[in-house]
């Protein structure tokens, strides 16, 4: 047998070894993004709740009394224009590319990157939101988008909006983004003030507890109370979207301290988890 043979056989042989050898890196992002990205489930959920959106509009639209957000509201609020108020990123953008992005290079989020990323304008509709945006639109809705977003990524911001179709309020600012004004930090609540002031706001839409009121931050327990302080709200005028990838619920699980490792947060998380133990 020659050198050669025995090199190529030697290969063969070492070729399937080494593949079961090699060690994929962990990352907590891969199964949420794989669901949002793949998964006929994810798209089913969100369908549903823009179906469920429609048609608590068409309630909306039919009470004068309605309002999402009644401790912002000013007398006389019924005769008010209406509008709704809703977030950006995984409520009607689909930004799985960029999580992708971050799975694929073993990377984490970064603010100059995610930058970049806006102004690549490839963030998608997630599924079903332009239909309801536009049957909103339709109906004399105005729609208001309260985005985390930073103000300098407005103009990519509304040039990928723009692109999509989304109904952009004609001669009204519409795109409210953080620092767009001194006073409006990631805290959202400012911001719907700002809205509930001119408009009977009927509807809050969401992936993150933070978009619906500022009690967001605090540890589970916190946020638990919080859920049930507004049980009323859920289903009815505001309206929750999954988003396993991340929010504020990741970071009550490690006290919100992005500056412990990788390592020692995923311990907390495993903490936080309630298990079910078997009998011995």
């Amino acid at each position: 047998m020659s050198a050669l043979t025995l090199s190529l056989t030697a290969a063969c042989l070492a070729g399937p070894a080494m593949a079961q050898d090699a060690t994929v890196p962990q990352n907590d992002l891969l199964n949420a993004t794989l669901w949002m990205e793949t998964s006929v489930e994810y798209k089913a959920t969100v369908s549903q709740l823009f179906t469920l959106a429609k048609l608590q509009l068409d309630a909306a639209l039919a009470d004068a009394d309605w309002t999402a957000v009644s401790d912002k509201q000013p007398e006389g609020y019924a005769d008010l224009p209406v509008a709704i108020i809703t977030d950006l990123d995984e409520t009607m953008l689909d930004n799985g590319n960029y999580e992708a992005s971050l799975v694929t290079r073993g990377t984490d989020y970064s603010s100059k990157e995610w930058t970049d990323y806006v102004n690549s304008e490839t963030s998608t509709a997630v599924p079903g939101a332009l239909d309801f945006l536009n049957y909103a639109d339709s109906k004399g809705v105005k729609i208001f988008y309260v985005s985390n977003r930073k103000a300098i990524e407005k103009d990519g911001t509304v040039s990928n909006l723009e692109a999509l179709g989304f109904p952009m309020g004609g001669n009204v600012d519409t795109v409210l983004l953080r620092g767009d004004k001194e006073e409006w930090t990631s805290a959202k609540e400012s911001r719907i003030d700002y809205v509930a002031k001119d408009y009977r706001v009927l509807l809050l839409m969401g992936d993150n507890l933070g978009d619906f009121t500022d009690k967001a931050d605090g540890s589970i327990a916190d946020r638990d109370a919080v859920f049930d302080e507004t049980a009323d709200h859920w289903g009815h005028d505001w309206i929750m979207f999954p988003n396993p990838e991340y929010g504020s619920w990741e970071s009550a699980a490690f006290g919100g301290d992005y500056g412990k490792s990788t390592d020692q947060r995923r311990q907390d998380k495993i903490d936080a988890l309630d298990p079910w133990t078997p009998a011995q």
